[in-house]
């Protein structure tokens, strides 16, 4: 990732949000279980709000980076699955772990774009958004962990 300027990092997280939205929402258009789909929906508005926070930030509205942080401890689940691609008619269990994993690179990625500029309300922004995509994947492999134990596994 190189960038020549803060608003293409800005630009470059923009359009990583807009995709995490048209993937959750992709997945609760084909969604035929009402709580999966209730779920995912939650999903695709919570990466709405995160596209709307960089927007903002990219108007001037600095007061998005004024956020208490909280550790997010990480259960690791997503650590041991390996880069899925949706597929029609996955069950719920995979879409979890597809979930998961790219709540796990989202969080990567705001870490990496942190460290990307010298501007102390950006570092901050990128670290709020960290924070989100961690509870993100905590809330996935919890979901996980929950859904596999239903299932006696």
């Amino acid at each position: 990732m190189n960038f020549n300027s803060f608003e293409e990092i800005l630009d470059f997280a923009i359009e990583r949000e807009k995709q995490a939205v048209n993937f959750y929402q992709k997945l609760v258009d084909r969604e035929t279980f009402p709580a999966s789909k209730k779920t995912l929906a939650e999903f695709a508005e919570e990466e709405r709000k995160h596209q709307t926070l960089l927007e903002e930030f990219k108007k001037g509205n600095r007061s998005v980076v004024e956020y208490d942080y909280k550790w997010i401890p990480d259960i690791k689940r997503s650590d041991y699955i390996v880069d899925m691609k949706y597929e029609p008619g996955m069950d719920f269990a995979e879409i979890l772990r597809l979930a998961m994993k790219r709540e796990e690179k989202a969080l990567r990625l705001y870490n990496a774009l942190a460290t990307k500029t010298d501007d102390a309300d950006c570092i901050k922004l990128f670290k709020l958004l960290a924070q989100e995509e961690a509870r993100h994947k905590q809330t996935f492999e919890t979901l996980y962990d929950d859904h596999m134990a239903e299932l006696g596994d």
